[in-house]
């Protein structure tokens, strides 16, 4: 197998912005895309293989077709056909709705599926983009349910003002939400389940609210305060600096001005390389060549065993893997 690229899945929403086409250097002309699903095994939002021998089949195929070869044996005896991450872009030029993920055990119960943790890195932001992540105050159930009732949840809620390159780690549980101006890379689990808090009273064209979902939502959260829900990281040029390790994902930062040589021999595991800032070339262990540019993610099989990355002049990425 070789590095597979793979088209872009792009949602348009109320929300979104007009940042992800310009960045991933596409030519759609559409108005509003507030995310890109770059990886994406989500029945019916199936990402599809964009170069190479295999171009036109999609991630489930390949997963069913080649299982360990692609995600590792552990992976595949832990998520059988199903691929276990999904990776985003997110524009929000307006406020997302407040929200939490169920964990694994109640998406289960509820909705057969995996729950949802999650990862943000900042790619950009606008002045005064604000993030919310965790409560500032501890809350009881009933007290979430009243201020859901009279709409100042979000005065409990901690907020953060960021900037390029922070990073929030997302425990399922966690309430949390994206700010106008954020732009970011998400990585998560694959599920496609969101309890929907509080959505600002906002209503849509035809005059309508959004629906909310406060009983799930509400043993679904975990009232747990933190002194601080930011993830904080050293700064490293060319080597790699990690950023979240977790049962769900293992993600790291490349900030890169010189070639780098990664091992993955020892690594049972698929490998995810989303680039943020840059250009690069990729080398794998068979001599197969890929180029990656800003916006542009890969996937690279389990059966690679090393890799060489040569920035064109200076190339930002993200790496993970489970």
């Amino acid at each position: 197998m070789y590095p597979l690229k793979f088209k872009s899945i792009l949602k348009q929403t109320l929300w979104g912005g007009d940042k992800i086409i310009p960045f991933k250097h596409l030519t759609e002309e559409m108005p509003n895309v507030g995310e890109s699903w770059e990886l994406s095994g989500v029945p019916d939002n199936e990402s599809e293989v964009a170069n190479g021998i295999f171009k036109g089949m999609t991630l489930n195929q390949l997963v069913r077709q080649f299982r360990e070869e692609l995600v590792g044996e552990g992976n595949y005896a832990r998520f059988g056909s199903t691929f276990p991450l999904l990776i985003k872009f997110i524009d929000a030029q307006q406020d997302l709705s407040i929200q939490v993920h169920p964990s694994d055990i109640l998406a289960k119960r509820r909705h057969n599926s995996m729950g949802k943790t999650e990862m943000w890195y900042v790619v950009d932001a606008a002045p005064g983009a604000k993030l919310r992540s965790g409560f500032s105050q501890e809350i009881t159930p009933k007290e979430y349910k009243e201020r859901i009732l009279n709409s100042t949840i979000t005065d409990v809620l901690q907020e953060y003002s960021i900037k390029k390159g922070d990073v929030f780690f997302l425990p399922a549980g966690r309430i949390h939400s994206i700010g106008a101006g954020s732009f970011i890379a998400e990585i998560q689990q694959t599920s496609d389940i969101t309890y929907r808090i509080f959505d600002f009273n906002r209503k849509d064209a035809s005059g309508k609210t959004r629906e909310l979902h406060t009983e799930l939502a509400k043993d679904a959260i975990d009232y747990e305060v933190l002194d601080d829900y930011r993830t904080y990281y050293d700064v490293v040029k060319d080597e790699p600096v990690e950023l979240v390790a977790c049962p769900y994902f293992t993600t790291s930062l490349y900030d890169m001005t010189e070639t780098i040589s990664c091992d993955y021999s020892e690594l049972d595991s698929f490998v995810v390389l989303i680039c943020l800032e840059g250009s690069c070339k990729i080398v794998d262990n068979e001599s197969n060549e890929v180029q990656l540019q800003a916006g542009e993610t890969i996937l690279l099989p389990a059966s690679t065993l090393n890799i060489t990355i040569t920035p064109e002049d200076t190339a930002k990425l993200l790496e993970t893997y489970v």
